[in-house]
């Protein structure tokens, strides 16, 4: 059975909440800037420039959507915590990562990420288990979401998107 290179760890999938679920998801969200930094490193310009799939974003644009999101998602979190029910903005994922500022240095966006991830994490350690089960709004999607699936979908979203550069650098037995 092959793997489907859209998903190479596979698609989200929502658990309940427990706290050994919860510390590995947070775990995820410490760590993604280290392993997405890792995934990327000694990679060239040809490299960073090369789709990780037929049809699919570059390296470089991998990195940069994972910081824009990432930002949404920062924002999304403390939406959720601060306010009842909040609707959360949906974004054109595909037109940002073809705007202007996707041309600077990937670094740019992992030192971003490291800051980001840094806030994110202790935001989202101080939650207690109730505030988990607090909801926010998706418009475009018309779905309610807790602030316990956005945890998971954002600890998966990064591995997701890992996994993507590591499975290109396997395929192209790039080092």
């Amino acid at each position: 059975m092959s793997i489907d290179p859209r998903y190479p760890i596979g698609e989200y999938e929502p658990q309940p909440f427990s706290a050994q679920t919860k510390e590995a998801w947070l775990a995820d969200i410490k760590f993604l800037p280290q392993l997405l930094e890792n995934a990327i490193l000694n990679l060239d310009e040809q490299q960073l420039q090369t789709p990780y799939r037929d049809g699919g974003w570059t390296v470089q644009q991998l990195v940069h959507h994972v910081a824009d999101s990432h930002i949404n998602a920062y924002c999304r979190f403390k939406l959720g915590i601060t306010e009842d029910h909040p609707s959360i903005k949906p974004y054109e994922e595909k037109l940002w990562a073809n705007l202007h500022d996707n041309h600077l240095p990937i670094n740019i966006s992992i030192t971003l990420l490291h800051a980001l991830h840094s806030r994110l994490y202790d935001l989202l350690c101080s939650i207690d288990d109730n505030t988990w089960n607090r909801t926010v709004f998706h418009p475009e999607s018309k779905k309610t979401m807790t602030l316990w699936y956005l945890l998971g979908s954002y600890a998966w979203h990064g591995k997701h998107h890992v996994a993507h550069i590591t499975s290109l650098k396997q395929k192209k037995n790039w080092a």
